[in-house]
């Protein structure tokens, strides 16, 4: 049987929070599945030692919109696929599958605009496969040895984001990476990109800086093997704190201007911090990175570290 899903989403957390629902699918019909995922997705890093994904293709710019119907059309419709599982309502993906010739199509209720990210895809996989699907997504990576030294806690900063009103000030990662190194021995890996030069220029110029590793000539999947041996991951609600939950590592999320109950609710791995007076609140327009109590992501660090 030759399987297809479709995961349009172009974040990374996107990508990682539907591992669990692309894996019971394979599961479910006994054979690994394409994926057609967007670049940026990073779904080829994520899914690279993952034998329930035998393929992902690449929704490419010029296969997206109106315009790109018959060049995607004519790349699934040469892979013959029997079956399609559409994680979204989008009328163009039903389209397209009926055009490639597949024949049982899967998909959200067309034209819905609004829903839980995660509540969606759970109760859509469920549906199709008559089993309780888990939340708890898990990122599936080769082990490696990377010789940490035992004396130290390892602590991933996940010091990036995706636009600056879900972005913790550096100078609070910096404060409060030199507070728990006088309490515990620790070294501090700092997850961010080319984009974040100046971020991670700035912490490694501090007084911490001696004790800090930088992924900023990593790639995503590079990151992995690292990220999978950490103590802790300390972020924003960026992509770096859905990964390490998907890895199995405990994450202290900063939710300062995105909706918690969607991003911060699908995993016990995950413990959340909220600017104060919010309470399961945050959206995307709460705006709150001013209002993160400093003391409350201290003390819950120490907590997880312990």
């Amino acid at each position: 049987m030759n399987i297809l899903c479709i995961n349009a989403r172009k974040g990374v957390g996107d990508q990682v929070l539907f591992l669990s629902f692309i894996h019971a699918i394979s599961k479910k019909f006994k054979t690994p599945v394409a994926l057609l995922a967007k670049d940026n997705s990073k779904a080829k890093d994520l899914f690279f030692d993952d034998n329930h994904v035998d393929e992902v293709i690449s929704l490419k710019k010029e296969m997206d919109g109106i315009n790109g119907i018959f060049k995607l059309t004519c790349e699934l419709k040469k892979r013959n696929f029997d079956k399609i599982f559409i994680f979204n309502s989008s009328l163009r993906y039903n389209l397209i599958a009926r055009f490639a010739g597949i024949k049982s199509i899967h998909q959200y209720p067309l034209f819905r605009s609004k829903d839980n990210i995660v509540l969606s895809a759970k109760i859509f996989t469920e549906s199709i496969i008559n089993e309780v699907v888990s939340t708890e997504p898990n990122l599936i990576i080769k082990k490696k040895d990377n010789n940490l030294d035992k004396n130290f806690k390892h602590i991933c900063l996940g010091i990036s984001s995706s636009g600056p009103t879900k972005k913790w000030h550096i100078e609070n990662y910096i404060k409060l990476a030199e507070k728990i190194n006088k309490k515990i021995k620790c070294k501090f890996y700092l997850a961010g990109g080319k984009n974040d030069i100046n971020l991670i220029n700035e912490f490694k110029n501090s007084d911490v800086g001696k004790n800090c590793i930088s992924f900023e000539k990593l790639s995503i999947r590079e990151t992995l093997p690292i990220i999978k041996d950490m103590n802790l991951m300390i972020s924003n609600d960026t992509s770096w704190s859905h990964i390490a939950v998907a890895l199995k590592i405990r994450t202290l999320t900063l939710f300062m201007d995105s909706p918690v109950m969607a991003y911060g609710r699908y995993s016990s791995r995950m413990v959340t911090v909220e600017p104060v007076g919010e309470k399961d609140t945050t959206t995307h327009d709460t705006l709150g990175k001013d209002k993160i109590s400093f003391d409350e992501v201290y003390n819950k660090s120490i907590q997880m570290l312990s």
